[in-house]
Order: C-alpha cells, then structure tokens, then sequence
C-alpha cells in the first residue's frame, strides 16, 4: 500500500507519493503552473483513485480539473465545470471546496462568491444549489478576509438529504430536505468583532472550519475567528472547548479517521499575529473530544512565523494515521505516528493553501 498527498498553493499543486511508512516522499510539480489551487479531493470511490483539483487562472478563470492516473494527466470540462447559470449576475473566482457525497459520483464544490455546487458525475460537471444562492440573507453575507466563499461542505455520511455547509463570513448553514431549503445553525458562535450585545447574531459569524467524524454524524467541531465549537446536536446549538489552548483562533480543524474524539487544530494569536503563539509550529490534540487538549511539537521548529490555513491541515485513513499540515512558507509538515513526531517532508513551495491525503 502507498500513499498519496496534494499540496495546493498559489502557484500550482504538487503531488507526493510514499510507501504506507511515510518517511520518504517524491513529489512531482508543479502541476497548473502559476495556477491558485484552493481546493483538491482524492476520491477512491471508484475502481481506481480519481483526483480533483479546483484551479484558478487569472487569463482563464476557475476550472475543476480531473485526473484517472494519479496526475500523470488531467481532463478539464469545456468552459468550466462551475458556472453559474446564464441570466446570473455573478461570476465564479475560485474554488475553495471540493469533497464526496454519500451516493456514488456524487461531488460537491463551494466557490467564491458564496454557493454551493453539486456534480452527479464525479466532478465533470456541477450544478448550483440554487435556493442557497437565493437565500434571503445572501445579500448580507461579507467577505471575511480572504474573500466571501463556502470553504466547508459537509454532506451527512448516510443521509443524501443533509449537507452542512459553512462559509466566512456569513456562518453555518443546513439543509435537511435534499437543498430545498437551507437554515442557519449558529447559536452560540460568537461573532466578537461585533458590539457588545450583538455578538451572537443568528448569521454573521465568521466561521473558518468545520469538521465531523462519519460514525458521529450529529456532532461537529468548529473553528472560528476567535473560539472552538463542538456541536452534540447536528449544528443545533454550539458550545466552547477553547479552554486548555494557547489560543482560541486559528483555521483548520480536523477529526482523527478512525477515532471519532480525537481532533487536532494548529492555533493562531489572533487576527493581528497570524502566527502561532510564542511563533512555535504546534498542533494541538485532544482525544476526548475537546474537553481536554495536549500539545504537540516534537520534531516542529521553534521560529515559524507563518500561518496554516483552513484547508491546509489533513489526515490520511492509514491505522496509524498521518497527519499532515502546510504552511505559508512553503513547507509542509507530517506525522506518521498520529501527531506524536513530525518531520519536514517538503519545503520552499508557493504559498501553501489545501493538502489531502490518503492510502492507495
């Protein structure tokens, strides 16, 4: 067994490949030269492995490209696989989330501006979810700092009916009836860069992750701009678990692949030192689903004045699993004894933005 890692940047996307003791990685790239890579999936749904990858050219614009050889070639649909339809007054920028859904060839991509996309055929084509895009608090909806996009999509592991979907800022929303309707789920995300009084609004947040376990689908964890959530009732109502980090800001949040209570996320001082506290590379750990919380730093440099972004931060399914993060400097960081130890395993890239990892 092998395994394969994405790395989205700005300029491109490499792709590593290592055997399942992942110590020794060869990476080829970059593939869409001077290309903004936001999101990329690995999808093993299939009788072989098929990648995606949302890439965005400033000539040519956004387009999910697609390869059935593990990027030794890649397919594009003519004129863009997400467009919006004729007659709407928007235009796609980029792509920010690619991820399965229950069903077979089912994809889902969330772009900037805000929507939400659904393809039926593995990703050649999508189709958008228009009565999100017609929500009546859509025109209300900001842009966070890095743009107003869904960056989160997460389709219910065994109910086609639901996805939660999440983006900044504007916060969580739901549908339960197939994209008929969508709610906000927000109660008690506090949004602090509001006044006093008017911090937990129902929509607003500036959310910048949300994650889940498939055998625990009720419950969510999430990272804002300023808090860590987790939800016992499928978005209902949040509760904190910041207490025990060094900080409660910071972007990506991901849930270990076979324990469902075990999550890690890699904290930030705040929005004005988008770097980790005391400028130490750490990944923060808890294996009781947020009640408690242990760092992680063996191997990581103490100097590291960069962020990791939202989707910058990853596992892969092997028993033990990797963890894996890159950073804003170009280097990318893994842990093949579930975050115990890490080492460097490539460096001086563009900009990192998106990994994905899995066996194959």
């Amino acid at each position: 067994m092998s395994t394969i890692l994405l790395v989205g940047t700005r300029k491109g996307m490499w792709i590593g490949t290592a055997d399942d003791r992942r110590h020794d990685w060869e990476f080829t790239g970059p593939h869409f030269d001077m290309e903004e890579v936001y999101s990329c999936l690995i999808d093993k749904r299939g009788e072989r492995p098929r990648l995606l990858a949302g890439a965005s050219s400033m000539w040519l614009g956004p387009q999910v490209r697609r390869s059935d050889d593990l990027g030794k070639t890649w397919q594009e649909t003519p004129n863009g696989a997400v467009r919006f339809p004729d007659g709407t007054d928007a235009k796609v920028e980029r792509i920010w989330q690619l991820v399965t859904g229950p069903e077979d060839g089912v994809v889902y991509a969330g772009s900037e501006p805000g929507a939400v996309w659904k393809s039926g055929d593995g990703g050649e084509t999508f189709t958008l979810e228009q009565a999100l895009w017609d929500h009546p608090h859509r025109p209300e909806w900001n842009a966070g700092f890095g743009g107003q996009a869904f960056h989160t999509i997460l389709p219910h592991p065994s109910d086609p009916q639901s996805v939660t979907a999440a983006l900044s800022t504007g916060g969580v929303y739901q549908t339960n009836d197939g994209g008929a309707s969508w709610q906000p789920r927000n109660q008690g995300i506090r949004a602090d860069f509001l006044p006093e009084g008017q911090q937990y609004p129902e929509f607003g947040q500036c959310v910048h992750k949300v994650t889940r376990h498939p055998s625990r689908p009720e419950r969510l964890f999430l990272q804002n701009h300023g808090g860590v959530y987790r939800s016992v009732n499928h978005g209902e109502s949040w509760e904190s678990i910041a207490d025990g980090l060094p900080a409660d800001f910071g972007f990506s949040i991901v849930v270990h692949p076979h324990q469902p209570d075990t999550v890690y996320v890699f904290p930030i001082s705040g929005g004005d030192g988008r770097y980790p506290p005391g400028a130490k590379a750490r990944v923060w750990r808890s294996r009781d689903a947020g009640e408690t919380w242990e760092e992680l730093g063996q191997g990581l440099p103490d100097s590291f004045y960069v962020a990791v972004m939202r989707d910058a931060m990853c596992v892969d399914d092997h028993d033990p699993a990797g963890v894996y993060f890159g950073a804003r400097n170009g280097s990318v960081w893994a842990s093949a004894d579930e975050g115990d130890t890490w080492r460097q395993v490539v460096c001086d890239l563009p900009d990192v933005m998106v990994v994905r990892a899995a066996s194959i």
